[in-house]
C-alpha cells in the first residue's frame, strides 16, 4: 500500500479475498495478511480498504503492519554504489512462502511495478508512520507529512521543469536520503534503484505472484496515474516469469526494465517468450495493450549505467 488515500494505487481486498478462498480450499495453515505503508498509517490503510472484514471472514488469517516488525539487515546500494544496509521485515524475509498480490501500474522510477517490486518494498520498513498514539493508532510521522508536502510541491512544478533530468534526479536523492525508510532509502537514483531491486530480490521474492488487472493503472504512477480498465489477472509460481509477461502485455519489453533485465540476466526464472507456459481462457496476445508511461518519459531510461553494469557483471560472475 504505498498510500492510504488512493484505493486505484493498492491491491484490492477482493483480490487478497480471492486468494484467500483459494488457499483455504487447499489448507488450514495460518496465513498472514502483511503490508507496510510507505508514509502513513499501516492500520488506517487496513481500516480504509476493507481489509479487516478478511478476518472475519477467514479462520486463522490475521493482519500484520510489517513496518512494526523486527528488522533484518539487508545489503544493498547508495546513489554511489557503496554499499548501505536497509532494513526488512523479519516476517516477510523469514516466511515460509511470500504470495505477492497486486495491480500492475506504471512507475516513476523503474517504469513499472508489478509482483517482485511489489513484495520488495512492501517487506522494506518504514518508520515514517510508526509511532503510535494512547489510543494505539497510529499516525504519520513529521518526515511522513513534509514527504506528502513536497510531493504534492513536486507534482505542481511545470512538466518542463517537473522532467528534467536534474530535478527528477535530485527528488529522487532527497526522497532517499532525508528520512528513517528503507523504503524510501531504496531511491538512489535511477540506475541505483533498479540495482537495489535486484540485489533485494533473492532475500524478498514471491513464491506465488498474483497480478490483479482487473483495473490497472497507467501515466503517473505508482500513486496518481489513470484508470485502466483491463480485466485481466496473471499468476504463477515463476515471480519473474509473471513480471515479464505482464510488462509485455503493458507495452514493455524486458529490456526496457533495468531490475527485470539483470534478474534475467542472472537465471532468476524464464523469462524468453518460448520459455513461459501459458494456461488461460485467452490468447495473451489479445489482451495486449501499449500502458502509458509516466510523464517523465525519457528520463526513465537513465538507468543504463556503465558503473552499475560493471558491478552486475562482477556480481554475475561471482555467483
Amino acid at each position: 500500500m504505498v498510500t492510504a488515500d488512493n484505493p486505484l494505487a493498492v491491491t484490492h481486498p477482493d483480490a487478497v479475498r480471492a486468494v484467500l478462498e483459494w488457499l483455504r480450499r487447499r489448507t488450514d495453515v495460518p496465513i498472514v495478511v502483511g503490508e507496510g505503508t510507505a508514509l502513513s498509517s499501516t492500520v488506517a490503510a487496513f481500516d480504509t480498504y476493507g481489509y479487516p472484514a478478511l478476518v472475519r471472514e477467514f479462520p486463522n488469517v490475521r493482519l500484520f503492519d510489517l513496518n512494526a516488525d523486527e528488522p533484518v539487515e539487508l545489503a544493498a546500494f547508495d546513489w554511489r554504489l557503496r554499499s548501505r544496509t536497509l532494513h526488512a521485515s523479519r516476517l516477510a524475509v523469514h516466511c515460509r512462502l511470500r504470495i505477492s498480490i497486486g495491480p500492475p501500474k506504471t512507475h516513476d522510477t523503474v517504469l513499472v511495478t508489478l509482483g517482485l517490486k511489489n513484495m520488495v518494498m512492501g517487506g522494506l520498513i518504514s518508520r515514517l508512520s510508526a509511532r503510535h498514539t494512547d489510543s494505539d493508532r497510529q499516525r504519520p510521522s513529521m518526515a511522513g507529512r513534509l514527504i506528502h508536502a513536497g510531493e504534492a510541491f513536486y507534482v505542481a512544478l511545470p512538466g518542463r521543469i517537473r522532467n528534467s533530468w536534474a530535478i527528477a534526479t535530485a527528488k529522487e536523492l532527497l526522497f532517499g536520503n532525508l528520512t528513517p525508510s528503507s523504503k524510501t532509502a531504496m531511491h538512489q537514483g535511477f540506475p541505483a534503484m533498479h540495482l537495489n531491486l535486484f540485489a533485494l530480490a533473492p532475500h524478498l521474492h514471491p513464491e506465488l505472484t498474483v497480478i490483479d488487472g482487473f483495473e490497472a493503472m497507467e501515466g503517473n504512477g505508482p500513486c496518481d496515474g489513470d484508470a485502466v480498465d483491463w480485466r485481466v489477472a496473471i499468476a504463477g509460481t515463476d515471480w519473474l516469469a509473471v513480471d515479464v509477461a505482464a510488462a509485455r502485455l503493458m507495452g514493455f519489453a524486458l529490456e526496457e526494465v533495468g531490475y527485470l533485465w539483470y534478474c534475467a540476466r542472472a537465471g532468476y526464472g524464464a523469462y524468453a517468450q518460448d520459455d513461459i507456459e501459458w494456461v488461460a481462457n485467452v490468447a495473451p496476445e489479445s489482451v495486449a495493450r501499449r500502458f502509458r508511461r509516466h510523464a517523465l518519459g525519457p528520463v526513465q531510461d537513465s538507468w543504463r549505467s556503465p558503473r552499475v553494469e560493471r558491478h552486475l557483471e562482477r556480481a554475475l560472475a561471482a555467483a
